[in-house]
């Protein structure tokens, strides 16, 4: 059993609900990146050694977690705490239509056109829409990729437009088919 799983992607992979939905399934905790990044949700980020001096603690307290979200480049010292890193690759399309509609869901008529979360919520998701042209200096596949390269624990890579049930199912099946492996697998 891999007992410290790290489930990654762009903004609208669905890393935070595949970590919510294995811990119904499995003996782990979830932990959320965005918890830590964050001091006020979305509007101000917390200080980079304050993020990783609460999450070391926090991962420190269970034997058994699932963190769920991006930590590249803030969190890169917890690389070595991975038993299995998990990356979430989902088409463009349906990746940002599920930002709008979260977006929406959020904040309501707040991000129509003169609304008070009008531009907030535009350049969100133009910075979301530069997931897989973008270069290495920002959240962007490129970057994803280059990040994985040196990790020493095995990679789960799920890439389409699976349902979360068909996610929780592949990596169920990853789990109790490589139980005592190393190595990378893509799906």
């Amino acid at each position: 059993m891999k007992h410290r799983i790290h489930i990654f992607g762009a903004s609208g992979s669905g890393a935070s609900t595949l970590g919510q939905e294995l811990t119904t399934k499995l003996p782990h905790i979830n932990l959320d990146a965005d918890d830590y990044y964050w001091l006020k949700k979305f509007t101000s980020r917390r200080k980079p050694s304050d993020r990783i001096k609460m999450l070391s603690d926090d991962l420190d307290q269970h034997q058994q977690w699932i963190l769920s979200g991006s930590v590249c480049g803030w969190g890169d010292q917890l690389k070595s705490r991975f038993d299995l890193v998990i990356f979430l690759h989902v088409p463009n399309e349906i990746r940002l239509e599920r930002l709008r509609k979260r977006e929406a869901l959020r904040y309501g008529d707040a991000i129509l056109p003169g609304g008070s979360m009008y531009e907030e919520s535009k350049a969100f998701l133009e910075w979301a829409s530069q997931y897989e042209d973008g270069g290495l200096n920002v959240r962007s596949k490129a970057l994803h990729e280059h990040w994985m390269k040196d990790l020493s624990c095995p990679i789960l890579k799920i890439e389409g437009s699976h349902s979360v049930q068909e996610r929780v199912d592949i990596v169920l099946q990853y789990l109790n088919e490589n139980a005592n492996e190393n190595g990378s697998v893509e799906d």
